[in-house]
């Protein structure tokens, strides 16, 4: 596996094309956030509310969540379950 990109942190493209080329499915940018966000990687305050209350956003399937716990760990965030025990830099 080609761990070169790697080092340099990685965008949600980087993420989704990641996660598309080996695993053969598309992730979006939700997809992503809400598995960053239930690993507790906060990045930043959602400023793009909701407009009505009750809106519900579609979740992340299983098999999408783990394909992206699998790039985050090999970023270099080892995970388990849903906690984050160390980061470490590659």
């Amino acid at each position: 596996m080609d761990t070169s990109g790697f080092k340099d942190g990685a965008t949600y493209d980087v993420i989704a094309a990641w996660v598309e080329k080996n695993y053969g499915f598309h992730v979006t940018n939700l997809n992503i956030a809400q598995t960053k966000r239930k690993c507790g990687i906060i990045e930043r305050q959602n400023y793009n509310l909701p407009k009505s209350e009750d809106s519900v956003q579609p979740e992340t399937t299983a098999e999408k969540e783990a394909a992206i716990k699998v790039y985050v760990y090999l970023m270099g965030l080892i995970i388990r379950g849903d906690t984050i025990l160390k980061c470490h830099p590659l």
